[in-house]
């Protein structure tokens, strides 16, 4: 099955007002840009958005942030961003942070079918509160709810017109869970290539779990923190 679209544009077509998305990406790794940039041209708003991060002031989800376009943010770290933290302090946008591990867990369960989980995790604390706990061995846990969305945004260095993915590096956390735990995937990559020539045993994604993919024509490259050493 062809799942190739033209461009971003024809690829978020059927995103909607108030729709929940999962977006790949780790710090400034794999984020799934064009997508992203796309759904900010468009304006679609009151956007439930599930990230490992929030982006920065200029890029990635920060670009949604500034133009008021996400309802509620469900992240783990969400320190450099600026905008993200004015919003949620002055109650205009609605934060669920999880800790990392909890947030890969939740979203690993949602694609593997799981509809819940027991963690020690956040036992004890007010993250706790209002959630069934139980003792398992010996220690306390709390259990947490699965991570599903309608849509899932992913970013992959190669795919093919089946869909299947490969990620490279840091690129690959989250981004490959994600695609597991969408309603409706859509892939971006930096290479779309001719079947056959993504080796199976470097498939990271099987195309099964992807709706729709097109490749960018050009990527940034940010960096999140630059640190220079000083010169003797």
């Amino acid at each position: 099955m062809d799942k190739r679209v033209a461009n971003a544009d024809a690829a978020i077509e059927r995103v909607k007002d108030g729709a929940t998305i999962l977006v790949g990406g780790f710090g400034m790794c794999g984020v799934p840009e064009h997508l992203l940039r796309a759904l900010h041209k468009k304006g679609t708003k009151n956007l439930t958005l599930i990230s490992n991060n929030a982006g920065t002031d200029t890029y990635g989800i920060g670009w949604l942030l500034e133009s008021k376009q996400v309802k509620k943010m469900i992240a783990s770290y969400v320190g450099e961003n600026k905008r993200f933290e004015n919003l949620a302090l002055s109650g205009e946008i609605e934060v669920e942070l999880n800790p990392q591990g909890t947030l890969a867990e939740r979203i690993r369960a949602g694609g593997a079918g799981i509809p819940a989980f027991f963690t020690p995790t956040g036992y004890g604390t007010p993250a706790a509160e209002g959630k069934e706990t139980r003792e398992f061995h010996g220690r306390n846990y709390v259990m947490v709810p699965w991570l599903r969305a309608e849509f899932a945004f992913i970013k992959a260095w190669k795919g093919d017109r089946w869909g299947n993915l490969a990620f490279r590096k840091t690129a690959r956390n989250f981004n490959s869970v994600m695609a597991t735990a969408g309603d409706h995937v859509i892939a971006e990559v930096e290479e779309l290539v001719e079947l056959g020539e993504l080796e199976p045993d470097s498939i990271h994604t099987p195309g099964i779990f992807v709706s729709a993919i097109f490749q960018g024509e050009s990527y940034s490259r940010p960096i999140e923190k630059r640190t220079l050493r000083k010169r003797q």
